[in-house]
């Protein structure tokens, strides 16, 4: 006779010869790379069945993603990037009477939204040329472009509105 601490461990039917002890792994769709542990013989068991002109999962397709913390900094980037634009738009407006007296209202108008894009454009680009780059150089580019493009106009008039 079974102890009930034994029964409390099992369940009727569990000697049942048609229950697989694990689900047989399927193959991935082409494109999709397997992550973690047992991927390797995931990858394995899809090299198997993959025809030759497929390549393999295990073989890089590009770069790496990227880690928590490089998100991060670049999401505090983004925000530093989007305050620049806005520091922009709210010191060309304040310098607006004095900067027409020296130039003309269109070429003020071109000179400040030239000054606004500056910001989302350096973004846009260190992020299109530095695809393939080390992190680092994108994060000291980004820095770089903080310090360059700070709106001189909003920080020498001060913060009162």
């Amino acid at each position: 006779m079974a102890r009930p601490d034994d029964d409390a461990l099992s369940w009727d039917g569990d000697d049942d010869p048609t229950l697989a002890a694990a689900p047989a792994a399927t193959p991935l769709p082409t494109g999709y790379r397997a992550v973690g542990r047992g991927s390797e013989r995931l990858g394995e068991t899809r090299q198997a069945d993959a025809a030759d002109e497929t390549p393999a999962l295990n073989e890089p397709t590009g770069p790496a993603p990227m880690g928590n913390a490089a998100l991060v900094g670049v999401g505090v980037f983004t925000g530093i990037y989007l305050l620049l634009s806005l520091g922009w738009v709210l010191g060309a407006g304040r310098l607006q009477l004095v900067a027409q007296l020296f130039l003309d209202p269109v070429a003020y108008q071109v000179t400040m939204w030239l000054a606004v894009l500056a910001p989302p454009l350096w973004f846009g680009t260190v992020w299109l040329l530095t695809r393939r780059s080390k992190l680092w150089l994108r994060l000291v580019l980004l820095a770089a472009g903080a310090v360059l493009l700070v709106p001189w106009p909003f920080v020498l008039s001060g913060a009162s509105l």
